[in-house]
């Protein structure tokens, strides 16, 4: 203790560096919305296309789904599966980007718990998700006519999907030696979870192997908890979604809490 310099106080045992935490918060915050126009506003058009290519392509023929309109029924499953992707996008670039350019060691010298990374980290990624849901449920706002039938339900499933997906991000971050590896992994199963969860269609019309299939897909939960959130209409049973979800946050959870811990693929 006596070579510390005097600046510098010796940690308790239990204290939580909140400035530290915070200032790894306020980097991963300030780095997406220093690049917007990519991070915001990219994703943004890209889901607005989806809806405009099915609203003109299908929307005028297709039956209504659940009682409720196509675009009604769609848009909230778009709006949430683009939470995801950037939620899983924002922590997964953030530490792909610090291995490459060798600059992981500002992240792993700081004097932070492997908790407090996580919360920066999924914080930052957590902000990214809901601020780009939040543009895109507005401009959709017009379309879908919602009424938040569920809003407890809503804010959770937002919430919680976007933490899930920022935790697969620094997994996949971590364990990827490069961008194609972490391409691989966005590519081959983070967008086909997505794509097979049941954005564009109720699982009900699946056959009956099909709809299994789909409800082992954890994303599915996520997507049918908010999409009840907003119109009421839910294809699975919600409460499973919210166990299903719990389960996976505080397991993904422990699994970068130890690759953090122990510098798993981070330090030489």
């Amino acid at each position: 203790m006596a070579n510390l310099p005097p600046t510098v106080a010796p940690r308790e045992i239990g204290a939580v560096n909140w400035l530290g935490t915070w200032t790894l918060f306020e980097k991963e915050v300030r780095r997406f919305l220093k690049v917007w126009t990519q991070t915001i506003i990219a994703p943004t058009a890209t889901t607005l296309l989806f809806l405009g290519i099915f609203a003109v392509a299908v929307g005028p023929t297709a039956p209504e789904t659940g009682g409720l309109p196509f675009l009604m029924f769609m848009a909230p499953g778009l709006v949430m599966m683009a939470m995801i992707q950037n939620a899983f996008s924002n922590t997964s670039s953030s530490l792909m980007i610090a291995k490459i350019q060798g600059n992981i060691v500002d992240l792993l010298m700081p004097p932070l718990t492997p908790n407090e990374m996580l919360v920066g980290l999924v914080g930052g990624g957590l902000v990214r998700s809901l601020l780009l849901g939040l543009v895109l449920a507005l401009i959709m706002l017009p379309i879908g006519h919602y009424d938040v039938v569920a809003p407890v339900v809503l804010i959770f499933n937002a919430v919680f999907a976007s933490i899930l997906l920022a935790l697969v991000g620094i997994i996949a971050a971590i364990v990827a030696d490069k961008f194609d590896h972490l391409a691989a992994i966005t590519n081959f199963v983070v967008t086909p979870l997505a794509f097979l969860s049941g954005t564009f269609y109720s699982i009900h019309r699946l056959p009956d192997w099909l709809q299994i299939v789909c409800q082992i897909n954890p994303i599915f939960y996520l997507i049918d908890g908010f999409r009840y959130g907003l119109t009421g209409h839910a294809d699975g049973h919600l409460w499973i979604g919210v166990i299903v979800t719990l389960g996976l946050c505080a397991a993904l959870w422990l699994v970068c809490h130890w690759m953090l811990r122990t510098g798993y693929k981070l330090k030489p």
